[in-house]
């Protein structure tokens, strides 16, 4: 089968290698050649525009940076549903908007294109190890359809219901992010403070009911001073402000992720350390900490 794949940063250059792996023929597209070069370097195809890499693929994967990326990718020049055509299957694992699938899947449907939003869980580990949580929406039949491919780069993959609702499980996915990265900072902040081993606590908060992916992945991390992106935080800012965008829209509050939505928004727009990973967020209670 051959995969078109557009999207070469962290996340998707760990997938497109699970995807070569599983035996598919990769073709990818970046906006920067350049940041394609481990794709590539692994045995992926290049071609120059989303446009091209649709009209050489059965199936499109689509991993941007943000909602405004996704809808240049499908609805630009040379973008994706300018060439594709019935029986391809699109698949947008970009964590965007609720809105922004299902205008994709409304438009893929009027001419008989399978659509999926599926955003993913796991960080770079996962999408290395090709364990990554999958939520999609979209049409069941697509779904079956797609089984195959998604299983190459995940391990926990759930149908949701139709198009948007695999953005809309990424949101809640994302506001229990943003408690347990709040809570991992100030956790460790406090016990820093009380003069307790850092070391020594991140085993006793994993051993115990406090346990949380956060701790487990990024405690180390913090206390080795790697700030390096898994996930950037201006990517997690960006999927906070959907989620309360959302939540909006549906007429709910939630105090708490706007408290996290600020503190990202400060550590981003006024330190300027959007690029550095979520766990960086350890910078906005210790400007000075390397």
């Amino acid at each position: 089968m051959k995969i078109g794949f557009i999207g070469t940063g962290v996340m998707g250059t760990g997938m497109i290698k699970n995807l070569l792996k599983a035996g598919y023929d990769v073709t990818v597209y970046n906006r920067t050649k350049e940041h394609a070069k481990d794709a590539l370097d692994a045995g992926a195809a290049w071609l120059d525009t989303p446009a091209e890499v649709t009209k050489n693929s059965e199936v499109v994967i689509t991993i941007v940076g943000f909602p405004k990326d996704v809808e240049q990718v499908y609805f630009g020049d040379d973008g994706i549903l300018g060439v594709a055509h019935a029986g391809q299957t699109l698949i947008d694992m970009t964590t965007s908007s609720p809105r922004l699938a299902k205008q994709i899947a409304k438009a893929g449907e009027a001419r008989d294109i399978g659509v999926l939003d599926a955003p993913v869980s796991g960080g770079d580990v996962g999408a290395a190890n090709g364990t990554l949580t999958i939520m999609v929406g979209g049409s069941e039949s697509t779904f079956e359809k797609s089984k195959p491919v998604l299983s190459a780069m995940g391990s926990t993959i759930t149908r949701f219901g139709g198009a948007g609702q695999g953005q809309n499980a990424k949101m809640a996915n994302q506001i229990m992010v943003a408690g347990t990265m709040t809570g991992m900072i100030e956790s460790l902040e406090y016990a820093k403070h009380a003069g307790i081993d850092l070391s020594q606590m991140i085993r006793t908060i994993n051993g115990g009911a406090a346990a949380n992916w956060s701790m487990t992945n990024y405690g180390p991390r913090i206390l080795q001073g790697d700030f390096q992106p898994g996930f950037a935080a201006k990517h997690f800012l960006k999927d906070l402000r959907i989620a309360l965008d959302t939540a909006d829209e549906m007429n709910i509050n939630l105090p708490a992720t706007k408290v996290a939505r600020d503190l990202y928004e400060k550590m981003t727009d006024e330190l300027h350390l959007g690029n550095l990973g979520t766990q960086g967020l350890l910078k906005v209670y210790e400007p000075d900490n390397n």
